[in-house]
């Protein structure tokens, strides 16, 4: 059996949006019913490159299919400056789960783009006004790219607002979309009066204050995945219907980690998991007035589902390169 290879652009061309949004939600499913396993993410530091090495191994069955596969990616913050690299570069090994042969090896980069969008998209769908026309972006770097392509596939988003210190990333993400919504630059408090709002920054301290927002205004919170980030106005937490992918990560490294730390809030202000909605086990959005929040961490289920989305399509392409990894 051939191993595919796929780089940044096999991903891209074969990483359907609504078919990866549907086996994210799947991956959420599984997970909650037990049908999956993730062991927690390993580190390995390397002090002496100021960096560090990742994997994230997962297997899931969402019942009319399973899959297994790891990422192994990295933090390199001194790459752009000494290599010209890129700062993070992540490979996806996706296997077959019955006999362990290597499907496909691709970049994890932009996959993780993808699932990151539809984990958003996922949470959106289940907590945002069903009427939601626009979207705030607080962020305009890669990722903020596929919030909006993954949220317009279940909302009917037709004004953008984005905001970012960076001019040119905002004038960049204007031109990309400006041929199919009406996107603009504008201030964080105007984006975050949007009726959805993702936030995509590596901030260390709020940015978005509970002021901002509108009266029901459901938020992506998607760039705290370290203990030292925050984007929120913890005020908004105290008020909104938290809704978070993982208890462990999100209370270790996510949006609620120093608010959960300093006592500010504790599991009975969690209303539960996206798993949970998602299979029934609790409300999604219930008051047309309420903020929600969904504190996103990332995790390694999505990543397979993701490349399982992937590899089927690729798999039938004429146009993917392969080699034979597994020899007899």
């Amino acid at each position: 059996m051939e191993t595919l290879l796929l780089d940044r652009e096999g991903v891209d061309a074969n990483a359907r949006m609504g078919e990866v949004i549907d086996a994210v939600g799947d991956a959420f499913a599984a997970y909650e019913r037990g049908d999956a396993l993730m062991p927690a993410k390993s580190y390995i530091e390397l002090d002496q490159y100021n960096g560090d090495f990742r994997s994230m191994p997962a297997y899931m069955d969402a019942g009319e299919w399973d899959a297994a596969g790891i990422k192994w990616v990295n933090v390199h913050p001194d790459n752009p400056e000494k290599f010209d690299l890129p700062t993070v570069i992540g490979t996806m090994i996706y296997s077959d789960p019955e006999t362990a042969v290597p499907l496909a090896i691709m970049d994890g980069t932009e996959l993780t783009m993808k699932r990151t969008g539809a984990a958003a998209a996922v949470a959106t769908d289940q907590l945002a006004i069903p009427e939601a026309r626009s979207m705030g972006l607080v962020g305009a770097g890669v990722q903020s790219y596929t919030q909006l392509e993954a949220i317009a596939e279940i909302r009917p988003i037709e004004e953008v607002v984005v905001s970012d210190l960076d001019s040119d990333a905002v004038d960049a993400f204007v031109d990309t979309f400006s041929d199919r919504f009406d996107v603009r630059a504008g201030s964080i408090a105007e984006a975050a009066a949007c009726d959805v709002l993702s936030t995509v920054t590596p901030s260390t301290e709020p940015i978005v204050s509970r002021a901002d927002l509108g009266a029901h205004t459901h938020i992506n919170a998607m760039g705290a995945d370290a203990a030292a980030k925050q984007e929120l106005d913890p005020a908004i937490l105290a008020d909104a219907k938290l809704v978070i992918d993982d208890h462990a990560q999100t209370t270790h490294s996510g949006e609620i980690s120093r608010s959960y730390e300093e006592g500010r809030i504790d599991d009975s202000d969690i209303h539960g998991a996206v798993g949970e909605i998602v299979v029934g086990d609790r409300s999604g959005r219930t008051e047309s007035d309420e903020i929600t929040v969904f504190d996103s961490t990332g995790l390694a289920i999505q990543d397979v589902a993701t490349a399982h989305v992937i590899y089927e399509h690729a798999s039938e392409a004429d146009d993917v390169d392969s080699f034979s990894l597994v020899g007899r």
